[in-house]
C-alpha cells in the first residue's frame, strides 16, 4: 500500500546532527498518521508521499523544518523555593512560558537558590539529519482519521 492521505505509517526513525552525531534512534517503531494532521514534520512527510514500505531516505531538516528556532523568552530562572524536594538537573515539569502557552520545561541549572528553565524542545535551533525507512502502510481507521492521530501499539493511547 501506498502512503497517502489517512494511511497509517509505521517509520524507524535515527535523528543526527548536521555533522551526522547520532542524537536519537528509535528503540520502537514509530507510527504517524498521514496527511497534513501535524503528526510529524511536514517535510517529512512530503518525501513520504506516494513511497511503499522499504522505502528509506535521509532528509537535511533546517531549525524552522524541525523542532523551531529556539526561543530565549523560554529561558527563566526560578528561586529554588518555587519547586518542589528533589528538583534535579534533568527534570521536566509543565509549566507556562511568557506566552501564556503551557510548555514543557527542563531544569538546566541549579546554582544556589536558583533553577534554571529552558522551554524549548532539546533539539530546537538545531539543524537535523533524519533518516527514515518505512516498515509499513495500513489504512486508519475512521476513528484515528476523527481523532487525527494513530491509536493502538506504538500510536497514541488514552
Amino acid at each position: 500500500m501506498k502512503i497517502e492521505k489517512d494511511t497509517a505509517v509505521t517509520l524507524r526513525y535515527k535523528v543526527a546532527d548536521a555533522n551526522g552525531k547520532l542524537l536519537e534512534q528509535s528503540s520502537e517503531p514509530m507510527v504517524y498518521l498521514h496527511g497534513g494532521y501535524d503528526n510529524t514534520f511536514p517535510k517529512l512527510e512530503a518525501a513520504l508521499e506516494g513511497k511503499m514500505p522499504g522505502f528509506q531516505t535521509t532528509l537535511d531538516l533546517q531549525p524552522q523544518d524541525a523542532f523551531g528556532s529556539r526561543d530565549e523568552s523560554l529561558v527563566q530562572t526560578i528561586p529554588k523555593t518555587q519547586f518542589p524536594p528533589g528538583v534535579k538537573v534533568g527534570g521536566q515539569l509543565q509549566g507556562r512560558g511568557e506566552d501564556g502557552q503551557a510548555h514543557m520545561f527542563t531544569v538546566m541549572k541549579i546554582k544556589g537558590d536558583k533553577v534554571m528553565l529552558d522551554g524549548n524542545h532539546p533539539m530546537a535551533g538545531k539543524a537535523l539529519r533524519l533518516s527514515v525507512s518505512v516498515m509499513e502502510v495500513r489504512a486508519a481507521t475512521e476513528e484515528e482519521i476523527t481523532h487525527r492521530h494513530v491509536h493502538g501499539e506504538h500510536g497514541h493511547h488514552h
